[in-house]
């Protein structure tokens, strides 16, 4: 099945789905589909909430497209591609309306980006995380602000340094970046539509104000992120990064 980002709008509820073959890896075409996404359910009057998920069953988002990566050859496309995850978080960010995430399996890297830009995560048991870019010679540098943030420094220190290693997503909830955990796909839904039911049905107003001051201090992320893309970009063309990345595309 070809990859995808599509969206659908019922009852105020705006919900945002993505597929890639590949574990839901992101190439820089699926980042910016789901950041245009993001930006026009954010700005449709008709739409009072979010719901962000992916297809399939084992793995929310594995991260940077491993293809894509391996691909780039010059600091230009380096800043162009790891720029995509910047501007998924911060259309999330931006979005006048709360984001709802749905992680129904592991998240890698970019994923666990997406997943702590949120601004409610429902997760499963096996939504384990793992920050991996270390592991290839990178480190998770645009994704960093939006995890530090929800977990705090020590936690991420822990992902971004420990970057073999997943964390459950038991231990996920209890630095703050999962919000709930189910035992079950369906106990997830059933929680996610009721909660989503009862912001369709709130104040718009106060939950865009109430978004706004949950925000507060990230305001240079426009700027912030992309400086962190740069240090990304330039680190994808070493040799080491290069070897890294192919040894782990050969296993």
């Amino acid at each position: 099945m070809e990859a995808y980002v599509k969206s659908d709008i019922q009852n105020g509820i705006g919900t945002i789905e993505f597929y890639h073959y590949q574990s839901n890896s992101m190439p820089g075409s699926q980042l910016r589909n789901l950041a245009a996404e993001i930006e026009k359910l954010g700005n449709d009057e008709t739409v009072k909430v979010i719901i962000l998920k992916s297809a399939g069953e084992r793995t929310f988002c594995a991260g940077a497209s491993f293809d894509e990566l391996i691909s780039i050859k010059d600091r230009e496309t380096g800043l162009d591609f790891f720029s995509g995850f910047a501007h998924v978080i911060n259309a999330i960010r931006k979005a006048s309306k709360f984001v709802l995430a749905r992680i129904q399996g592991k998240a890698v890297g970019g994923g666990v980006g997406i997943a702590s830009a949120a601004d409610y995560t429902f997760a499963t048991q096996h939504a384990a995380v793992k920050l991996s870019e270390l592991a290839v010679g990178i480190g998770p540098f645009v994704v960093g602000p939006a995890v530090e943030r929800k977990v705090g420094t020590s936690a991420f220190t822990h992902m971004a340094i420990n970057a073999t290693e997943f964390q459950t997503a038991q231990w996920a909830k209890e630095k703050g970046l999962y919000a709930e955990v189910f035992p079950t796909v369906e106990e997830m839904d059933a929680s996610i539509e009721t909660l989503a039911t009862k912001l369709a049905g709130s104040n718009p107003d106060a939950m865009k104000h109430l978004k706004r001051v949950s925000w507060e201090g990230t305001e240079n992320w426009d700027e912030l992120l992309i400086e962190r893309a740069k240090i990304s970009g330039e680190l994808v063309l070493s040799e080491f990064t290069i070897n890294a990345i192919n040894k782990f595309k050969a296993k």
